[in-house]
């Protein structure tokens, strides 16, 4: 049993005063594995002043100062990797063998290595003519953040800001707190000045929505549904601050007819199924051509049965359970619409997998001959279900990805891949995946339409947590 009662703030580990405690639920096991406060706008007031008072003090220091500071996080974190990748698999879930050591646990650590990687060389400062153009700290930030990459999320947004010269208050997920706590820790053992970095545990309504609408806040960082990014934002208007919105997808994975279809169709599958479809930027729509949408619906459906479902502490577990007994009922939902709405059940359904009677186990579940007007071919799902639609041609193809209310990502499988660059180049989503090409640390992170807003990731992560200040006359003439 974890016992993560305490925030940080200011420097200190404190026990938060008028606080409730919440239980953290494994969702493999459905026990009780570790407790919580959960903050209040109170809880909320002191952490932003001490963010306030220490950014006087850390937005001044160096660009060497700061990655020195970042290089230790480094270090503790890559010899914290083991104990990282199980405490992400104890909250939310992930297999620990083949997701939290290999991918969750790395994540994190790679945004604190480019954040450091950016810092390194970046320049400040530029002159236009007689102005200097100089970029500078954004001020204090609060930070929101999500269960399904936990710690993934959470370095998108502190790395930089740290970098950059902010100072911040984090709250991550109440569902899958256990991460957060311990890169709190590692900050705490590396001596990150005293208010620079904060952590208050909560919901949505208790310190979220007062985070958002701070005063003395002047970016808020949101990672989650978009729903709950329009009430950030709705929160944050009275007082103008910065708003990054980073939200919902459908994205399509369009595989022309000129791909080679076992591997396009295999990579689809294993793709949309990873961390158990708990991905924002997962691949829930495959766009197959209808003359060969019998041969799709064969080969997904072999796919999908090697997937072992399972223990999430077991090496050959591929994905485990749902994050939450609220997302599992969700999911089960949405396997209901589909059914009831006529799509073509290829493998999967209703209940956990065979062998399971216990966690938030779903079954990997591909429905084919999915219309885009069906509400599982439009809603984000978030669990382990696939839609197969047929496309009769490549303009039809290109048609369908992009009706959709979301722009977070999209995929291209071609036997060319010129062919592939003029099919992404149409879409309108904020990222896109030529054949099977895997995730770029260094690249942008974000959406079109009501996917958010900003970016995540890299330079251009960097720099959403910096300010520009135009000085005139600055350069002599």
């Amino acid at each position: 049993m974890r016992d993560y009662r305490e925030f940080y703030i200011d420097g200190q580990w404190v026990r938060p005063k008028g606080a409730r405690e919440a239980e953290v639920i494994n969702p493999a096991t459905e026990k009780i594995v570790g407790l919580i406060s959960l903050g209040t706008e109170e809880h909320v007031d002191l952490a932003v002043r001490a963010a306030r008072r220490a950014f006087d003090g850390w937005s001044r220091t160096s660009k060497d100062q700061r990655l020195e500071l970042l290089e230790q996080v480094c270090r503790a974190f890559e010899s914290k990797l083991d104990e990282i990748a199980e405490a992400i698999t104890e909250e939310m879930g992930a297999p620990l063998v083949q997701l939290a050591l290999p991918l969750q646990a790395p994540a994190g650590l790679g945004h604190f290595l480019t954040a450091a990687s950016i810092l390194r060389d970046y320049d400040f400062e530029e002159s236009l003519g007689t102005t200097r153009v100089v970029r500078e700290p954004a001020g204090v930030c609060g930070l929101i953040t999500p269960w399904n990459w936990p710690l993934n999320q959470i370095a998108a947004k502190v790395a930089p800001a740290l970098a950059a010269g902010c100072t911040m208050v984090l709250k991550p997920s109440e569902i899958a707190p256990f991460s957060a706590y311990l890169l709190a820790r590692i900050f705490d053992e590396v001596g990150v000045p005293p208010g620079v970095f904060n952590l208050v545990n909560g919901d949505g309504p208790g310190v979220g929505a007062p985070l958002a609408a701070h005063p003395e806040v002047d970016l808020v960082s949101f990672t989650g549904s978009t729903r709950a990014g329009t009430l950030v934002s709705t929160a944050a208007a009275p007082t103008v601050k910065r708003v990054a919105l980073e939200l919902g997808g459908k994205s399509a994975n369009i595989i022309l007819d000129d791909a080679d279809l076992e591997i396009a169709v295999k990579h689809g599958v294993r793709t949309m199924m990873l961390n158990t479809g708990q991905s924002c930027n997962a691949p829930s729509r495959m766009l197959v051509p209808l003359s060969k949408l019998d041969e799709v619906e064969r080969l997904a459906e072999h796919f999908c049965k090697e997937i072992v479902v399972g223990d999430p502490m077991h090496s050959d577990t591929n994905i485990g359970p749902l994050a939450s007994g609220m997302q599992y009922e969700k999911v089960q939902d949405c396997i209901r619409q589909g059914v009831a709405e006529g799509a073509k059940l290829i493998c999967g359904g209703l209940g956990r997998p065979n062998g399971l009677e216990s966690g938030y186990f779903a079954q990997p579940t591909i429905f084919s001959a999915v219309d885009k007007q069906m509400y599982i071919a439009r809603e984000e799902i978030f669990g382990p279900v696939l839609c197969i639609m047929p496309y009769g041609d490549e303009n039809e193809a290109i048609q369908i990805a992009n009706d959709s209310c979301y722009g977070l990502s999209g995929y291209v499988s071609s036997g060319s891949l010129e062919r592939a660059r003029n099919v992404a180049k149409q879409l309108r989503t904020g990222a896109v995946h030529l054949n099977g090409a895997a995730l770029d640390f260094t690249a942008p992170f974000g959406g079109y339409k009501q996917s958010g807003n900003g970016r995540e990731w890299g330079k251009y992560g960097f720099e959403e947590f910096l300010e520009i200040k135009a000085v005139m006359g600055y350069e002599e003439s």
